[in-house]
């Protein structure tokens, strides 16, 4: 497994070994005490899977305490742009953003207090993330993906969007 470090401390990409055959290949995307070793102390309650095409972007959401998430994002197949704001009101890094693109078998962990997205940058993407809360929509939020403090538009041009996602709100003052 490589490890890599990101401009914010709190986020690790991931890559996990593959073991390859003539039958094909083999890998473990998550063994609690490997990823605890890690650094990564959370207890992950529910498992989701999403599959995108090219041109879509799912964000940026944030769950409120007490339901707020870490996650582990795994590319199962495609490429992506994922995102990852610091929205710590008392972190260093507050409204810094990992970007990072990523492709089959990588993953990025995402502590609790940040807001997560991501662009499709393959013709389609299928994504895998490990959650460490329930989704509980009465606690979910999110901030506009053309948010201009972000300057995410200047690189993400005409995203597909869902009707949720173009109606989130801008940072406050």
């Amino acid at each position: 497994m490589k490890i890599t470090q990101t401009n914010i401390k709190d986020i690790l990409l991931i890559t996990p070994k593959i073991f390859s055959d003539a039958r094909g290949d083999f890998r473990e995307t998550y063994q609690e005490k490997r990823y605890k070793s890690l650094g990564i102390n959370c207890s992950f309650v529910q498992d989701n899977v999403v599959h995108s095409k090219q041109g879509v972007f799912r964000g940026l959401h944030f769950q409120s305490p007490p339901y707020e998430q870490a996650k582990l994002i795994t590319v199962i197949t495609g490429k992506i742009l994922d995102i990852a704001l610091d929205i710590r009101p008392d972190s260093p890094t507050y409204l810094k953003q990992v970007q990072v693109e990523l492709k089959e078998n990588e993953q990025v962990f995402i502590p609790v207090g940040f807001a997560h997205a991501y662009y499709v940058l393959s013709d389609q993407a299928t994504i895998s993330y490990k959650v460490s809360a329930p989704y509980a929509p009465e606690y979910q939020s999110g901030i506009r993906w053309d948010e201009p403090k972000l300057k995410l538009s200047e690189i993400i041009k005409d995203p597909i969007l869902s009707v949720q996602d173009s109606n989130l709100p801008y940072l406050k003052k």
